[in-house]
């Protein structure tokens, strides 16, 4: 993947933090991800592929510095050995103010290290990306849609990594940009709008697709076209967002269910209780 390609990611990643959707509509696909649903987790071997993708394509513009090293680790997330999560890390250098007498130079990065600073002033940081993004509109706002399918962070991403299309025939030839049917905030032509209103959904944004389809090869063989490369990149930003989601729903459901049986004994003291008082009156 080359230079130019890595600074076009940013550049669309950081159009989509600075500015608001438009009046055009846009088209966000419901990707059915492993994670969503009460009891639904993360697939290991997808945050493994996210994160390669996210190595070789976008940590050359963004950064994840709300993220340490050592999570690589942890099981409900990548889970990477240990020795190559510690050669992960190292492949990394990071500021250390501590030495040459407080002056500061750069070291090879340990667990403990988190994921550098992004390295454009214009490219957001993609840690916390995947639950500042939400995806799903309804007729009557976000939040019907949000309540059925969640936020839609996720989807979001992916779709907007796979969203480039041919431009509708309503476009001029010479029109400015990338047609993206995922994206909102961008330029569009006068003739696609019917009057006032945008005709076709997304709009059109100034940098080439990031993701080609076969950019990298993965070591499960798993397809790398890229509609499965913008999924997985997504699933692993999705889990730099929320590492704790898989024990946060285990704390949810252990939650309920000690709740549900609270409720069934207060009910049965209760009745207990109050049962001889209430038979008495009517035996009065």
């Amino acid at each position: 993947m080359n230079t130019f390609r890595k600074i076009t990611l940013a550049a669309m990643f950081a159009l989509t933090a600075s500015t608001g959707f438009a009046e055009s509509e846009r088209h966000v696909e419901d990707y059915d991800f492993s994670f969503e649903g009460l009891f639904g987790a993360f697939d290991q071997n997808q945050l493994q592929r996210g994160l390669q993708i996210y190595t070789e394509i976008c940590a050359a513009c963004h950064g994840l510095e709300h993220v340490a090293f050592r999570t690589l680790h942890d099981e409900g997330g990548p889970a990477l050995p240990e020795d190559q999560m510690r050669a992960y890390a190292e492949f990394y250098e990071v500021f250390d103010e501590t030495l040459f007498d407080g002056e500061g130079d750069f070291r090879p990065a340990t667990p403990a290290d988190k994921f550098p600073r992004s390295a454009m002033a214009t490219a957001p940081d993609l840690s916390l990306m995947a639950k500042a993004r939400a995806g799903f509109e309804g007729p009557y706002g976000t939040g019907l849609a949000q309540l059925f399918k969640g936020m839609g962070g996720a989807e979001y991403i992916a779709s907007l990594m796979a969203g480039y299309a041919e431009p509708p025939a309503c476009a001029p030839d010479d029109f400015d940009g990338y047609y993206n049917t995922a994206f909102a905030s961008g330029g569009y032509p006068e003739e696609c709008k019917d009057h006032g209103h945008n005709t076709v959904p997304g709009s059109w944004i100034s940098m080439p697709p990031p993701i080609l389809g076969g950019d990298l090869d993965f070591a499960d063989g798993h397809a790398n076209d890229v509609h499965h490369m913008s999924e997985d990149v997504a699933a692993f930003l999705m889990w730099t967002a929320e590492p704790k989601m898989m024990a946060r729903k285990q704390a949810g459901l252990t939650g309920v269910i000690f709740l549900t049986l609270l409720s069934v004994l207060l009910y049965l003291t209760n009745k207990r209780l109050w049962a001889p008082h209430k038979y008495g009156r009517k035996n009065d």
